[in-house]
């Protein structure tokens, strides 16, 4: 059946009797693809039959469907005619695993950022009332955890404001155990609930007998009773949003039914579908941990991941733990990640030291600077991407009372696979105008609990600990110190290039000075280990190289090419200086090593720019004698 669906225009057509066995095949195309490449497999299992009742519903992309957060919209691909990309999902050249412009008009925003859906419904609504298109609806999809960020209750406060505003907002209730309301006075009260005539009424009773107050109270009150019994999500109408529900997610002729209601009423309205995660596949639905939220490969028989080998994480998450054991006062915050930043191990051994905030970035670093001013040191585990999103707080709320919280951003630097908005490409930029905070980054898993320990042990301001993602890289061992910093190679002959690895950069710069000691270019590598602030041994020690290059995962704009170039700057010393870094552009989706070779970030490619960099400077410099 999937291969005669081009675009919703042919889910419409399909009778409901057809509709199970284009969910059934729907759930086997995203099984196999997930088991070859990975992905977001549970979260996509549960909303089957409520994306088809959407489709059906509504006139996509007309009306737009923003889903929130984007990794829940594999079937909307599938729907939207996008089945056979799944061959190759995640994969360079291949289909996105978030909602992607550049693949079909059906994704209007590229939101793998949670807790955004809201405010684009919100403002795409006001455009269309604006520009008297009352034909269309916006609707957010908003769902697996992202209720629990801020900004959405932001969007909901100000969607409710406006009566008139059309806005359907679907809430995929994945995680909680309410019963669907159902029988026939259940389903009354919600057709009530979305009918002008029956708002139109309360209005005119409200108007007749507003001078009586009790009476008008009494009515109201009997109303909101009978709610409270039936529909326990009463909160959504106290904020003045028309609710519907809860509905059974997996029931597509009930959703479809409470999607037209709701489209039909003109105004602000929630729907309430309750999902199970993983539906379908048992390894799914019996996973403990997340229902195969975003599993790597795995087999599809038994639902066993492929081994992943040692990553970087679980050096952090062993270290954390022997830290935790030492110190009383280390606690842990996480922003819904306890298992993908490693916190879980923490949680098992000191529970009632760790504290899940939810989708809120924002929440989680001020709390640990309340956490910090009562005589505690946090360690916050957060996605390098997600950072973002609480600069302000890290800025205002931590740096400037210089309270004593580190901050551990997994994912640092090229992540490759999730796409453009997961490359944690920022945080060494953004961070450099921070005052007081230190950054470390590891070059190896020994490093990693080195500088893990250090971080922890600062008491007047913040730290920032960053590594990236995948397997954790061999031990790259010292060879002397220049300052606090680590040498890593000394050449024999007179020295003509610096090179400042920038922790897994260092292996790179290793492999490049190889190359370049083939070319007679004989090149000093160095780990700052501590990127901020540098260590002003740099400064003589750059002054006897002829050039310097910085090497780091991380935009190079702002970054720590920057920083030393601005070092030498200020200690006058007069050697250039060559930043190589990450394009400050978005980056299309692929495997870290591919990225990295895509933007120049490989032993060849730097011995060949810095081997054509020393030859124009020994060219410069000869130009007067031959004159």
């Amino acid at each position: 059946m999937l291969g005669s669906i081009a675009g919703p225009h042919d889910v419409k057509r399909l009778a409901a009797e057809e509709l199970p066995r284009l969910a059934g095949e729907i759930r086997d195309l995203l099984v196999d693809s997930c088991a070859r490449f990975g992905g977001h497999l549970g979260p996509n299992l549960g909303v089957v039959e409520l994306t088809i009742a959407l489709h059906r519903v509504f006139d996509s992309p007309r009306d737009p469907i923003v889903w929130d957060t984007g990794h829940q919209s594999y079937v909307h691909k599938v729907l939207t005619g996008r089945a056979g990309g799944f061959d190759a999902l995640k994969q360079e050249g291949g289909l996105s695993g978030y909602p992607s412009q550049a693949e079909s008009e059906h994704d209007f925003v590229e939101n793998s950022h949670a807790s955004t859906a809201l405010s684009y419904a919100d403002g795409l609504a006001k455009a269309f009332k604006l520009r008297g298109e009352r034909d269309r609806t916006a609707v957010a999809v908003i769902g697996d955890g992202a209720l629990t960020g801020g900004m959405a209750w932001e969007a909901l406060n100000n969607i409710a404001a406006v009566k008139d505003l059309p806005v359907v907002i679907v809430v995929n209730d994945n995680g909680r155990s309410y019963s669907p309301t159902i029988g026939g006075l259940a389903s009354h009260l919600s057709s009530l609930r979305v009918n002008r005539r029956y708002e139109d009424f309360l209005d005119y009773v409200k108007d007749k007998i507003g001078n009586v107050p009790v009476l008008y109270d009494a009515l109201h009150g009997v109303k909101k009773g009978v709610k409270d019994v039936l529909a326990p999500q009463v909160m959504f109408e106290d904020l003045g949003l028309k609710y519907v529900g809860p509905i059974d997610g997996h029931d597509e002729q009930a959703m479809e039914a409470a999607l037209r209601k709701a489209r039909g009423f003109r105004g602000p309205v929630i729907v309430h579908a309750l999902t199970q995660k993983g539906r379908g596949y048992t390894p799914a639905e019996n996973h403990d941990e997340d229902q195969f939220h975003s599993p790597g490969a795995f087999d599809r028989a038994t639902g066993a991941e492929k081994p992943k080998g040692r990553i970087w994480t679980n050096v952090f998450s062993e270290e954390l733990v022997r830290l935790g054991k030492e110190r009383e006062d280390l606690v842990a915050i996480t922003a819904a990640m306890l298992h993908p930043t490693g916190l879980n191990a923490f949680a098992e051994h000191f529970p009632e030291r760790i504290y899940d905030v939810g989708i809120a970035e924002q929440h989680a670093l001020t709390s640990a600077a309340g956490l910090a001013l009562g005589g505690l040191h946090p360690v916050v585990a957060v996605y390098a991407t997600f950072l973002n999103r609480a600069f302000d707080q890290l800025l205002m709320d931590v740096a400037l009372h210089r309270l004593p919280v580190t901050v551990v951003l997994d994912r640092a630097g090229v992540t490759g696979d999730d796409g453009a908005s997961h490359n944690g490409m920022w945080d060494l930029s953004i961070l450099q105008v921070v005052p007081g905070l230190r950054i470390a980054v590891p070059r190896d898993g020994d490093r990693l609990a080195e500088l893990l320990r250090e971080a922890v042990e600062v008491t007047d301001g913040p730290t920032v600990l960053r590594f990236p993602k995948g397997p954790v890289a061999g031990s790259v061992e010292a060879v002397g110190k220049l300052g606090e910093m680590d040498v890593l190679l000394t050449p024999a002959a007179e020295p003509d290039v610096l090179l400042v690895g920038v922790g897994p950069m260092a292996q790179v710069c290793l492999d490049a000075a190889a190359l370049l000691d083939a070319q007679g270019i004989a090149a000093t590598v160095v780990d700052p280990r501590w990127v901020k602030p540098l260590d002003e041994a740099l400064a003589p020690a750059a002054a006897v190289h002829k050039l310097v290059a910085v090497v780091e995962d991380n935009g190079r704009v702002g970054g720590v090419g920057d920083a030393v170039a601005r070092l030498l700057r200020d200690a006058e010393v007069d050697v250039p200086v060559r930043t190589f870094g990450i394009p400050q552009e978005f980056l299309d989706h692929a495997k870290r090593a591919a990225i990295l070779g895509r933007v120049g970030l490989t032993g060849q490619d730097l011995a060949r720019r810095i081997t054509e960099a020393v030859a124009r400077r020994t060219s410069s410099a000869a130009e007067p004698a031959r004159r």
